[in-house]
C-alpha cells in the first residue's frame, strides 16, 4: 500500500488537458444550435443513437455531448431509447449485413420529419471495413443520410457542427 501512494506523489496527476477548442467558437456554435433545434423541432431534439457495427470510438464522444462541459440538454437536445420518440436518427459505423434489417426498422419506426446523421468515417464510406461479405459500405448504402460528420472519431465539438449542419439543411 505504502508502495503505491509513494508511486502516486512521484508521478503527481496525470490527466488529460482541459479541450483547446476556442469557448468563443463553441460559444457561436451552441447557440446557433439552440436557435436550429428552436426553429426546426419547436425547442426539443430527440436523438435516437443507433450503433451499426462500430468499434464504439464514435459512441464515446457522442456520450461527452452529454457531459458538464458541453451539455447539449441546455439546447433541448436529448437522447431517447426508442426510435418511435425520435426526431433525429444518430447512426454510428458500416451497415453490417447483420445489422441491415435493424436499421430499416428503425428508420421505418422513426416517425417524419425526420434527419439522419451518419457519424464517423465508418458511417461515412464504410472507413476500415469498406464494403465486403459483411458490411455494406457507408450508411447512404442503406438509408438516405441528411448529414455526415467526418472524423475517426469526430469531436464532441465536430458532433455539434454536424447536427447543426444537418438542422439547416432544407426537408426532404
Amino acid at each position: 500500500m505504502l508502495r503505491i501512494l509513494n508511486k502516486i506523489r512521484k508521478t503527481s496527476i496525470v490527466t488529460e488537458p482541459r479541450p483547446t477548442t476556442g469557448e468563443a467558437a463553441l460559444d457561436e456554435i451552441s447557440e446557433r444550435l439552440r436557435e436550429g433545434v428552436a426553429r426546426r423541432f419547436r425547442g426539443s431534439l430527440a436523438i435516437r443513437a443507433v450503433d451499426a457495427g462500430s468499434c464504439n470510438g464514435c459512441e464515446l464522444e457522442i456520450h461527452a455531448l452529454n457531459n458538464s462541459f458541453y451539455d447539449v440538454e441546455r439546447f433541448g437536445i436529448h437522447f431517447v431509447a426508442s426510435p418511435r420518440h425520435a426526431d433525429l436518427l444518430l447512426i454510428t459505423g458500416p451497415a453490417t449485413v447483420h445489422m441491415e434489417t435493424a436499421l430499416l426498422r428503425t428508420y421505418a419506426a422513426t416517425p417524419d420529419p425526420k434527419l439522419v446523421v451518419a457519424v464517423g468515417d465508418c458511417a461515412a464510406c464504410g472507413g476500415e471495413f469498406g464494403c465486403s461479405y459483411a458490411s455494406r459500405g457507408g450508411i447512404a448504402n442503406v438509408l438516405p443520410v441528411d448529414a455526415v460528420i467526418k472524423g475517426c472519431p469526430p469531436t464532441p465539438q465536430a458532433l455539434m457542427e454536424g447536427l447543426l449542419e444537418a438542422l439547416e439543411k432544407p426537408r426532404r
